[in-house]
Parts: C-alpha cells; structure tokens; sequence
C-alpha cells in the first residue's frame, strides 16, 4: 500500500490549518496475516489481506481522529506503528456494522513528534517546492555524523603486515611507488618505512653497483646520487633479512629532514601535478589540478536521483571482500589524493556502463549514473578527470597488488593461466572464472604473479603480444601453450594437432587444454573488447596506468557477481554479468550516513540477494565514510 489518504473525519468536512480535510501518508505498509488453528484459508486465500488493506484507512482516521479534527500542528510517526486485528468467528467485512460480528483492534502505542515549523521555499509563480534535495523528517531527527577521514597509508601498510602480505606487495611495487609512499609513512610507521626503504636498498643492491660518480661516490636507489655516509655505512655487509631492521633503526635516528632527502631523486620529489605535454585525444593538454583539490563542492548529501543501471554499485560488495574497497583511502592518501577518490569511483562505473561512442563520447544518462555512485553532481568534468589519472600513477600499483594478491591466494594450481595482448600489454587471468590477475608491458612482469599462483600452466591466447613473449617465458620455465603463430628465434616446440599449435620446449602440455583453448580465446578477445576497447573511463588521457586498474577491478566485481550466481549451471563469464544487469534501475537516496539504493523487485534482485551480494558496504571512501544499502521496491 502506498501512501494511502485517510477520509475526513465523521465526513463532516472539518479541515486542518491550510483549509484542507485532515490527512494520514502512510510512507511504508507491510501487512502479515497469521492464522492459528484449523487447516484451511477459505475458498479465497488472499481475501482477508485485501480486506485489511482496504479497510487500513479508516480504522486510522478512526484511531486519529482527535489530531485530524483540530486545527494543531502537523505531527509525524517516526517509530513503527503496529496495528493488530483480530477478526470475530464468521470472518470480518471492515467496520463492525450494528450486530454484527465484533472486530479487536489494537494500535500499539507510539512517540509522535511535531513537524518543524520551516518548510520549504515555494515558487510563488507556479506555487511548487523548491527545495528537492530536502531532508526527509527522520534524518532531520537524527544526530549529525562524525567527521570521517581516510585512513591513512601507514594504515594499509599496518593490515598488510599482520596479514603477511606487506613483503609480496612490496615486491610487485615500482620504485616511483615506493618512493611516492616513504614521505607518507615516515614519523608515522618507521617500521613499514624501513621496509619500503629496504626493498627500495635490497634492489640497488641485488642490481649491483651503478657507475661511480666523479668523485668515485656508489649511487642510492631510485636515483643516479649517491647514497649518505650514514646510510651506507648501515647497510654495509649485511643480509637482505637484516635490511629492515637495520634501515629501521636508521631511521629513528634520523630526523625526518634527513629521511626524506634520501629518498628524493635529483630532479625532486614526485610531483603529481606536473604538467602533461599538449597533444591528448581531442587536441588539448591536461589542465592541472592542485594536488588535493577537493571534489566535495560537488558532493551530494541529501536528494534522491534515478539511474538507468544499478551496475556500479553492485561492484561494491565483490571489491569490497578481497579488501579492494578498503585499500581506495589508504591508497589515495598516502599521495594526497584523498579527497578526490569520487574521481576514480566516476571512473570506476564508467567501465560497466554503456560504451564510449567513437571511443570519446559518453551518453547522458552513463553520467548522470557515474556520478550518483560516487556521490558527486552531474555533469562530471572530463578534463579533472584526465588530470586525476596523471596524479594517480604512484597510487595505482598499490590497487592493484591488492586485487592480484587476492586472486592468487585462491587460485588452484591445477588450473590454467590466460595470457592475452591488450592495451599495449600483456593481461593475465585466471581461466577458471576469467578473474583478472595483473597487467603488465611484458612476461617478465607477470612472472611474480605466475609463481604466487603455484606455477600453473599458461594459455596464450590471440592478442597482439609484445616481442620476445614467448622467449621470456620459455626461458623462465613456464609452461606455456599457444596457438599464435610463434616468431622467428622464439624457444617452441610444434605439437601434433588439428589446428597449428606449439608449447614451451621440453614440457608435456595437457592436451585437454588444447581442446579448451579456442573457447578461452574467444572468451579472452570480448572481454577485452567489452572493457578496454568499446568502454574508456579516461577518453581524454594520455597515460593508460587508470584505464588499466580500473579494468582489473570492474573485471574482478563482474566476474565474481557472475560466479557467486551461475558458475554451478553455467560457465561463469564477466560478460553474463554485464550484460543482465546493465539495465537494472535503482533509486539512489542520499543520506547523512548511508547511501541507500533501491532496486526493483524481480529474479534479478531475488538473485542478488539469495548470492549475498545486497550485503551492506560500510565505510565507502568516495562517500565520506557513509555506508552503501540496498533494498527493494
């Protein structure tokens, strides 16, 4: 029942303070009926309920009488109100009529609390409200949140170290990276400074020595200077395993002055709001964008908006588990970029909505929907979002070696790698379930995550692979099978098969992989064409570090919802996933504390909410620290 309207009271036409018969909105109605004793519901099962349902309103005028017929204030129910019926022996028809059978009705009591005086601006011309986003009654009520801030770094770091994860990470970090988070972390976690600087020292030391300077002076790492006296004479003869504790107890005797000097390359610390030269697609250059512009101007606290796809928002809870969601802040703050994670949530759902039409052009309603899930108001800006993917690069590996450490963690041996050409590189996945891993520019940089994998065989599938694939991973003892036809020079060995295939020199592949191969390549080429090449999140960009995370992590949500509902009738596929929910609509409710998105009830929402993927999302980064539902209606 929606919103039913109470008659005026006795019909006597008494009104209330604007003229009008006295009213009752009812918001939200659930009616439960209980039968106790006998076994049959009669010859119409579902007539009681629609005789409650019927008889709603005027048990409520009845019950409310005495507020309806006065001229006081308008008042509003903030808790439940319960109202019990309890029909006579020969059934109920409504209104208990002279003789006949009698009816107990019971209004349970609740707290009803006066509307406040100041409603909202009215346009004197057309006499409608003007004030859309206006709270509803109970937020007016409810206590202010706290102040939420990022977590910080040190943060990330600190849960990564408990998990033991903080070294595999570390590993899969680039130097600018490291180099990027040290400020972030020194004074605040000198333990996890010491390991990023250690890593950063274990590297210059396992490469070997660079060139001496001109005065004969060893260089430091990330850089062609050289390392102070202090420093080298801390590390001096020792072991890898001692690096961290030795780097540890440097710095804390070192003020953070002197940290951070060493740690700067010649040319300055990472400036991430350097200017790109001119030339991007569409013939401009990036505007800059101070680093730690706020986006909040634009943020949406109250107003609820339609959207024509609920799809971004169900990427919340799958990233959210592998602690994808929670990395965001961290990530973000430790390059003071924290107030502009709504930027990369814009982008975020810009890689599940409609394609980009001649790889540039959004429809309106893809960012009317982009911006409603980061919580910001359209229109978004194209050209801060082409400057946030510049300002984001030393954040980006940090994401994405927390999406790849958790694939890895539950990937089985057993079953194959994908290896694919896209985007210049080389995307890896893990066949069974087509769960994205890790992008690379070439094998040796997929190695890592091959081995954390537990040494599975690979599947190299049709793509524009870069030079020298195959001889990297032959020469690394991967077992590789292909049916691209190989180089010249490239370590292969020819296998009898129907169609011209070859695998690494010296292993014996499984040849029901070969069967499966056709499959997983085609599999392989429309997944890329379906997030990499038709959807752009960042058109105008000329550095592809976002576009890539971003595709690694839509991959990730899509290809969990897929495997979470079908992979037990069906082989599951991020594709299945983007393609029957594209179009689910969703209103979005904008609170103090929460984000509320509501769904239309149906087999997909019953789906999504039999796979757990309805559950809250506490703590959204792009949202203030609010917290994602979703219900239906």
């Amino acid at each position: 029942m929606s919103a039913p309207t109470a008659p005026t009271v006795g019909g006597t036409g008494e009104t209330g303070d604007d003229g009008e018969p006295g009213e009752i909105t009812v918001h939200r109605c659930t009616v439960t009926v209980v039968r106790r004793g006998g076994w049959s519901w009669g010859p119409e099962p579902r007539g009681l309920v629609r005789q409650v349902v019927e008889a709603l309103p005027e048990l409520l005028a009845d019950h409310f009488a005495e507020r309806l017929a006065t001229d006081g204030p308008d008042v509003e129910i903030t808790e439940p109100l319960t109202v019990t019926v309890r029909p006579g022996r020969d059934g109920w028809s409504g209104r208990t009529a002279g003789g006949g059978p009698p009816v107990e009705v019971h209004f349970a009591p609740v707290p009803m609390v006066e509307v406040p005086a100041e409603a909202p601006e009215t346009d004197t011309e057309t006499d409608t409200e003007t004030d859309t986003d206006a709270v509803s009654f109970e937020e007016s009520f409810a206590a202010a949140p706290d102040p939420w801030t990022a977590p910080s770094a040190a943060a990330l770091f600190a849960e990564l170290a408990e998990r033991g994860e903080l070294g595999a990470l570390l590993a899969l970090l680039p130097d600018p990276s490291l180099l990027a988070y040290l400020p972030a972390l020194l004074g605040v976690d000198d333990t996890a400074a010491a390991r990023l600087l250690a890593e950063l020292v274990g590297r210059a030391l396992t490469a070997g020595p660079p060139p001496p300077g001109p005065h004969g002076e060893a260089a430091r790492p990330g850089s062609a200077e050289p390392l102070p006296e202090r420093l080298r004479a801390a590390v001096a003869g020792a072991d890898a395993a001692d690096l961290p504790r030795l780097l540890a107890e440097f710095l804390a005797s070192a003020d953070r002055e002197e940290a951070v000097r060493l740690i700067q390359p010649p040319a300055g610390p990472y400036d991430p709001g350097a200017e790109e030269p001119s030339g991007a697609a569409g013939g401009t250059g990036a505007v800059r964008t101070p680093a730690g512009a706020s986006t909040a101007a634009g943020g949406r606290t109250t107003g609820e908006v339609q959207v024509w796809s609920a799809l971004p928002f169900l990427l919340a809870g799958p990233l959210a588990r592998i602690g994808y969601l929670d990395a965001i802040g961290p990530a973000l703050s430790g390059v003071e970029l924290a107030e502009d994670a709504p930027l990369f949530a814009a982008a975020l759902a810009y890689k599940v909505l409609g394609a980009t039409a001649r790889g540039w052009r959004r429809a309106e309603r893809d960012s009317e929907a982009a911006a409603a899930f980061a919580g910001l108001s359209p229109p978004l800006d194209e050209e801060r979002l082409t400057a946030f993917a510049r300002q984001v690069r030393p954040a980006l590996p940090v994401l994405d070696g927390v999406l790849a450490l958790s694939v890895c963690r539950g990937h089985a041996p057993a079953d194959p790698l994908l290896l694919t050409g896209a985007d210049d590189g080389l995307l890896l996945i893990d066949a069974h379930g087509m769960f994205p891993i890790a992008w690379a520019a070439e094998a040796a940089g997929l190695l890592p995550y091959w081995q954390s994998c537990g040494h599975p065989p690979v599947l190299l599938c049709d793509g524009p692979l870069p030079p020298g694939t195959l001889r990297d991973l032959a020469s690394a003892g991967v077992p590789f099978l292909t049916g691209v036809r190989p180089l010249r020079g490239d370590p292969v060995a020819r296998l009898p098969w129907r169609t011209p295939l070859w695998s690494a020199p010296g292993t014996a592949p499984d040849m029901r992989l070969a069967a499966e191969l056709p499959a997983h390549a085609q599999r392989c080429a429309d997944l890329v064409t379906a997030l990499v090449t038709e959807r752009r999140a960042v058109p105008l960009g000329q550095d592809g570090g976002l576009e890539r995370t971003l595709t690694l992590a839509a991959a990730l949500g899509l290809s969990t919802i897929a495997w979470t509902l079908w992979h037990e009738r069906e082989t599951p596929d991020p594709l299945l996933a983007l393609d029957r929910f594209a179009d689910l609509e969703a209103t979005v409710r904008f609170e103090a504390a929460a984000v509320r998105v509501r769904v239309p009830m149906g087999r997909r929402h019953a789906d999504l909410l039999r796979g757990g993927l309805l559950a809250d999302v506490p703590d959204v980064a792009w949202l203030g620290g609010r917290t994602l539902t979703f219900s239906a209606g």
